[in-house]
């Protein structure tokens, strides 16, 4: 978290940062994942979510999609991310 900056500020930036990624797979995965989770994520979830963001997209859709696995620091948000992403 940046200093100073208020719970409420941090969900608004990390939203908009889920949402306007680079990719458009990666907009919808993570825009999605964080208007259903992100307000239901602790202090410690939050930090490992903001750390997942600074990673490259092309890295982030190929451990959501499967087809390589993720760092073992991010394998339980990334399988919480994927099953928001298949949907109900």
């Amino acid at each position: 978290m940046e200093q100073d900056e208020t719970a409420a500020t941090r969900l608004r930036r990390l939203g908009l940062r889920s949402w306007r990624r680079g990719t458009r797979e990666m907009d919808l995965i993570l825009g999605r994942f964080a208007e259903a989770r992100l307000a239901r994520l602790g202090p410690a979830e939050l930090d490992l979510y903001e750390a997942l963001l600074e990673e490259d997209d092309h890295d982030l859709y190929a451990w959501v999609a499967g087809r390589r696995p993720p760092p073992p620091r991010f394998a339980a948000l990334l399988a919480e991310i994927a099953r928001t992403a298949a949907g109900p």
